[in-house]
C-alpha cells in the first residue's frame, strides 16, 4: 500500500517535468521546420526580385544598356545576399544534424532526438538545392546583352 503511494506521488512530480519537456521538444521542432522552409523561401524570394525587375526594367525602361548594367549589379547583389542567408541557414541545419558530432548513425528505435536530426538534414538537403537554384536563376544576368 505504501509503494502505491510513493508511485503515484512520483508520477505527480513528474508531470510538470513531462510537459516542459514536451513543450521544448515542441518549440524544437517547429524551429527545425521553419528552417526546413527558409532556404526554399529565400530562393522563391530571390527568384521573384530577380525575374520581376528584369521585366520591370526591360518593359519600362526599354532595356536601356545603362539600367541592364544597374540591373545586373543588383541582381548580383540580392544574389549574394540570398547566398549568405541560405549559407546561414544550412550550417544552423548542418549544426541540428549533428552528423559528425556523436557518430551515431544506426538505431534501433526513433527518439526524439532522431526526428530533431531528420529535420536537420532535411534542412541542409533544400539548403543545397536551394543555393544551386539561386545561382541558376542568377547566371542569365551575366550573358544578358539585351531584353530580348
Amino acid at each position: 500500500m505504501v509503494e502505491r503511494k510513493t508511485e503515484v506521488a512520483k508520477s505527480a512530480d513528474e508531470a510538470p517535468l513531462r510537459e516542459d519537456e514536451e513543450r521544448k521538444t515542441f518549440a524544437e521542432e517547429s524551429d527545425s521546420l521553419w528552417l526546413i522552409t527558409l532556404g526554399p523561401l529565400i530562393w522563391i524570394l530571390h527568384f521573384l526580385v530577380c525575374y520581376g525587375l528584369t521585366a520591370m526594367v526591360c518593359a519600362k525602361l526599354g532595356g536601356n544598356a545603362d539600367w541592364l548594367q544597374i540591373l545586373r549589379i543588383v541582381i548580383a547583389v540580392v544574389t549574394v545576399i540570398a547566398l549568405v542567408g541560405i549559407g546561414v541557414t544550412g550550417w544552423r541545419a548542418w549544426k541540428q544534424w549533428d552528423f559528425l558530432d556523436d557518430f551515431d548513425y544506426s538505431h534501433g528505435l526513433a527518439f526524439e532526438e532522431d526526428r530533431h536530426e531528420f529535420l536537420g538534414h532535411a534542412a541542409f538537403m533544400l539548403g543545397i538545392v536551394a543555393f544551386i537554384g539561386v545561382v541558376y536563376v542568377a547566371l542569365p544576368a551575366l550573358f544578358m546583352k539585351t531584353c530580348l
